[in-house]
């Protein structure tokens, strides 16, 4: 497979991956309706950030852990479904009603692109994901940690797009969409989808 052959088919396969609706969408919805555009986008980032961590670890070598680890994957793989389960709980029971929180006490409490992150680097099956799906597309001869890195850069290049479609196609049903009652409704729906995914983390094998 030739270089141009390689950065084609895995941007094709990573385009037809970032529009497959996930946590990462529902997560982004759900914070460009209640929070606003502005925490939507800090959400967005810390995504890309908890991508661009594992791509790291997966060209430094620790990815492979992880698939050859039991205990390390279900270490990590226990502490993501505790970490969904808390915030969809919090989300269930503690709706928004208003557009910006008041809670200052607590900055992970109100950080979206830590909860984004942590969604991210919580997840084992992201790691294991890029391990064995990465090397299909690196040609022949060439470097597999430069390789590691442009292709994840590019994975993450393509989400930036869509969670930016995402986000700002929340404002054409802005007056719909901050509705005290639609909030609560987005607030309650993600956080049983977020206890979902943590549930399907949690009974996940490698």
């Amino acid at each position: 497979m030739s270089v141009t052959d390689s950065l084609l088919a895995f941007s094709f396969a990573a385009l037809l991956l970032t529009l497959t609706p996930g946590l990462d969408t529902a997560l982004i919805l759900r914070t460009a309706t209640v929070e606003g555009r502005k925490k939507a986008f800090q959400a967005a980032t810390g995504i890309n950030t908890g991508c661009f961590i594992w791509g790291a670890l997966v060209a430094l070598g620790l990815g492979a852990l992880l698939a050859a680890s039991e205990i390390a994957y279900n270490l990590l793989k226990w502490c993501g479904a505790a970490w969904l389960c808390w915030l969809g709980i919090g989300l269930i029971f503690k709706p928004r009603r208003k557009l910006v929180t008041s809670d200052t006490t607590n900055p992970i409490a109100t950080n979206w692109f830590v909860k984004g992150m942590l969604g991210n680097v919580l997840n084992p099956k992201i790691g294991v994901f890029y391990v064995s799906f990465l090397p299909q597309f690196i040609p022949a001869g060439h470097s597999p940690v430069l390789w590691t890195f442009l292709l994840v850069s590019i994975h993450i290049v393509i989400g930036t797009l869509w969670s930016s479609v995402l986000i700002t196609g929340t404002r054409f049903a802005s007056e719909i969409l901050r509705k005290p009652l639609f909030k609560q409704w987005m607030d309650r729906v993600t956080g049983t989808l977020f206890i979902v995914f943590a549930a399907k983390l949690a009974l996940s094998h490698r």
